[in-house]
């Protein structure tokens, strides 16, 4: 194997490691009341530890994605389509929703963005509309990566992974909300959507 293989594959693993981890040290990053349960209240300071971590990761698997630029994988690299005009115009019409989805569900999550805090209300703003827009605009950027790549196979992997691991994440944060804000939360679930927004959403605020 050449050394040029042996970037790549391990390029693919960093990627998938760290795909894993991002979204293991969220999901701990997102349960301060399943973990005050355990270890009482300094589960809120440990989650904004969990969070810096998670965020720290997901810039080493955006970088791990980006490296496929360089170091493909030879017998993996399909591409999607030989016009790459056309997919940087389709990940142009992508970026524009998935940013403004982001910077949206950032802004109106305000402070807990980062650190989560007993005092916090639900949030309103976009999330009125979908109850995971950071988690949303997250997958749409995993897209457009892989349309500037232009690979098929990456294209394929993210979506398998993500359609394994978003419902996972979404249980366990979940059902930490429904803990700390009881009835108002499954009120508030039954009426907004996930991760598509529902603009007929019966949501007040």
């Amino acid at each position: 194997m050449s050394l040029f293989e042996i970037l790549s594959w391990i390029s693919f693993l960093t990627l998938n490691l760290s795909i894993f981890l991002t979204f293991f040290f969220y999901i701990l990053s997102v349960i301060p009341v399943t973990l005050e349960e355990k270890i009482g209240e300094r589960s809120w300071k440990l989650c904004a530890i969990f969070r810096i971590i998670s965020d720290i990761l997901f810039l080493i698997l955006i970088v791990s994605i980006l490296m496929w630029i360089w170091f493909p994988i030879s017998v993996l690299n399909w591409r999607i389509s030989e016009n790459y005009l056309f997919l940087i115009a389709t990940a142009v019409l992508i970026a524009i929703p998935s940013f403004y989805i982001l910077i949206r569900a950032l802004k109106d999550a305000g402070r807990e963005t980062v650190e989560t805090s007993k005092e916090t209300q639900m949030y309103g703003g976009i999330y009125k509309h979908i109850r995971h827009p950071q988690i949303s605009g997250s997958i749409l950027m995993f897209f457009i990566f892989c349309l500037i790549l232009n690979s098929l196979f990456y294209l394929i992997w993210i979506i398998l992974l993500m359609l394994l691991i978003t419902p996972i994440v979404i249980y366990f944060e979940e059902k930490d909300l429904i803990k700390r804000y009881g009835e108002s939360y499954l009120f508030y679930r039954k009426n907004t959507g996930a991760l598509i927004p529902r603009f007929w959403s019966k949501v007040k605020g």
